[in-house]
């Protein structure tokens, strides 16, 4: 579904979705720079960060409450888990204590958006 006023797609314009967005290039940013040995890490960290906005949009276009829900429920799992992968990095030293706090913080408010538009998908 597209917003023909701007030729925009719907989720484009949703705050939560810009949000994670940006949240998932900083995150990206962030495990593009773990040493190699760690690339198991960084490749989950990346797959999790790049799923919230991903579920957010494909949620955005389904036609039914429920399926809408499912994928809202699936980019607030993501976002969940990139808590531990955060925590992991930031004990072996791959991220700084500031940047775990400045992304635990913007994943709570996300994670709150989310579950509003869950909760105002109730069929």
């Amino acid at each position: 579904m597209r917003n023909e006023e701007n030729d925009k797609f719907i989720f484009e314009d949703l705050k939560v979705y810009q949000r994670a967005l940006d949240l998932a290039i900083e995150l990206i940013r962030i495990a593009g720079e773990f040493p190699i040995k760690y690339s198991r890490l960084r490749d989950q960290l990346i797959g999790a960060a790049i799923s919230i906005p991903l579920n957010l949009a494909e949620g955005s276009g389904r036609l039914t409450p429920k399926d809408k829900r499912n994928f809202y429920k699936n980019s607030r799992a993501s976002l969940f888990e990139i808590i531990p992968i955060l925590e992991i990095s930031y004990k072996l030293n791959l991220i700084v204590e500031k940047d775990i706090n400045n992304f635990r913080k913007e994943a709570v408010i996300i994670s709150k958006i989310i579950s509003a538009l869950m909760r105002n998908n109730k069929s």
